[in-house]
């Protein structure tokens, strides 16, 4: 059997691990590896909007970050069904926070709906207006294992006092 080895890396916090979640800190961001459940989800908004925010971005950035990366897990689980695995990297920057999800889905990629986002008869389909407009140039490339979409948030230089 392997031995359990302490986490040697360049950051002082511990990965957090449980059953289909384990997040990883790093200096600029996390890495979160999870199995897409709504109780994952909540744990996952919940890291995001911590990370940015405690980045000095501020909190209207940080609600963007939380916003964009809820919506493409939740499209994951549409795609792939609740339970998917699932890789959220979230890097926040001076100029601007760095969003990224990866699912093991290469072939399923993002499509808009006929409808406009405002159409009354819309009962889903809004999340690319959404990644849009709070990200505007958001790319997906196929991967080995899946796709990754990158979404760039612009956010306001930080102020020094």
């Amino acid at each position: 059997m392997h031995e359990a080895q302490a986490h040697t890396g360049p950051t002082a916090v511990p990965p957090q691990a449980s059953c289909g979640f384990y997040l990883l800190h790093r200096d600029d961001g996390f890495a979160l590896h999870m199995s897409a459940s709504q109780e994952h989800l909540h744990q996952m908004r919940a890291v995001v909007f911590k990370t940015v925010a405690g980045a000095g971005i501020g909190e209207e950035i940080a609600e963007s970050a939380r916003l964009v990366a809820s919506e493409l897990v939740g499209n994951v689980v549409r795609l792939c069904g609740p339970w998917a695995p699932v890789v959220v990297q979230v890097h926040p920057h001076e100029d601007h926070v760095l969003v990224q999800v990866h699912d093991p889905e290469p072939a399923a990629l993002p499509e808009r709906r006929d409808q406009a986002p405002d159409s009354a008869e819309a009962e889903a389909g809004r999340g690319l207006w959404i990644l849009d407009a709070l990200a505007p140039g958001w790319t997906v490339k196929p991967t080995p294992v899946g796709k990754q979409i990158t979404c760039t948030l612009p956010a306001p230089a930080l102020v020094s006092v």
